[in-house]
């Protein structure tokens, strides 16, 4: 006997409340209530069936350690520091002429207080103390300077290099070379301003004047060979400065690591390029050297010798003790994007 077409029950699936062995559930958009935040109980996100989970957000560290200091232990890993100084030195290099200009002047005429401090404190003491005390003095300049955030130019063998060692092309090249000429260009004429109002007006008195001029011969003799290869030094100890700098935001242990790195320029008669500019500048203007003398054998060895202390000593070397660091990241990096790439849905 054949039933009814209506009493045919089509089989469609278990009984209510019972569930296949090994069934899968798939969850629709439709099915999911989306919510501000997780709670607290889901152990992890919600994966649809045929997506993927979403890839979790890279962060390294040196994007944690510009925002909440080193990623790991109590102080910035070389590494770190490097990314700190490349981001300052990009904004620098971005900068317009006319900021570079206004800032570079202005660090010309601050500088001139570590000639001022080491000649007054010369003064107070017997001979045989004043370098020693001068030594002492010396940093002043220096700390007016790199707080203030003003360009100095010594600073500049290291920081702008960095982001070019880092991404060498043409332009930044050429943001390098621009940024040179004009700091270095306002520096030393905001040192010779400083250096002739001090020498040939009465903004001191005649028998300080007279311990600066002193100072001041002992600071420029050398000659043209013995200048460059002192002022090798000097430029190491201040590209060094500017990699210390980098690695606190504390300005107290800020003013000690200037300090450290610049008093040893005038106790070891190191020879700095701007500072000594404007004492080279005071004395030619007071008569005790020729201008000829005091630009050929002091201002341009003095330079030539910062860079080449600055970049090979500071920027080479600091670079490259994180750039194989840098490779390895990079290619770490390729490996887990080329992985990711390969589930359902991933990027290509």
């Amino acid at each position: 006997m054949t039933l009814p077409r209506t009493a045919v029950r089509p089989a469609l699936g278990p009984p209510v409340g019972v569930r296949p062995y090994n069934a899968r559930r798939v969850i629709t958009e439709s099915t999911i209530t989306p919510l501000s935040e997780p709670p607290e109980s889901d152990p992890a996100p919600r994966r649809t069936a045929d997506r993927p989970a979403a890839r979790p957000e890279r962060r390294d560290a040196t994007d944690q350690a510009t925002s909440e200091g080193p990623a790991v232990g109590t102080r910035l890993t070389a590494r770190e520091i490097h990314e700190n100084v490349r981001r300052t030195a990009q904004q620098e290099l971005d900068r317009p002429v006319a900021a570079l200009w206004w800032s570079s002047l202005a660090a010309g005429l601050a500088i001139s207080f570590s000639f001022l401090g080491a000649a007054f404190l010369t003064m107070l003491v017997p001979p045989r103390f004043d370098d020693p005390v001068a030594a002492a003095a010396y940093p002043i300049g220096f700390i007016f300077v790199v707080l203030a955030r003003n360009q100095l130019f010594t600073e500049n063998t290291l920081e702008p290099v960095i982001p070019l060692l880092n991404n060498w092309n043409m332009k930044t090249l050429g943001q390098v070379l621009r940024l040179w000429a004009v700091v270095l260009l306002g520096n030393l004429i905001g040192a010779c301003i400083i250096g002739v109002l001090l020498a040939l007006t009465p903004v001191v008195p005649l028998d300080f004047r007279q311990a600066m001029l002193a100072y001041g011969l002992h600071g420029v003799e050398g000659g043209f060979w013995l200048t460059g290869y002192r002022a090798i030094f000097a430029g190491w100890l201040v590209a060094l400065l500017a990699w210390l700098v980098a690695s606190t935001r504390a300005t107290g242990a800020q003013i000690v690591l200037i300090w450290l790195t610049t008093a040893p320029i005038s106790a070891f008669g190191f020879k700095h390029s701007i500072a000594g500019s404007v004492e080279a500048f005071f004395v030619a203007a007071s008569g005790g050297v020729s201008w000829g003398g005091a630009i050929g054998s002091f201002v341009v060895p003095a330079v030539l010798g910062n860079v080449v202390g600055g970049i090979i000593l500071v920027a080479l070397v600091n670079h490259g003790q994180v750039a194989a660091d840098i490779a390895m990241a990079e290619e770490e990096d390729s490996k887990r994007r080329w992985r990711w790439s390969g589930y359902p849905g991933g990027r290509r």
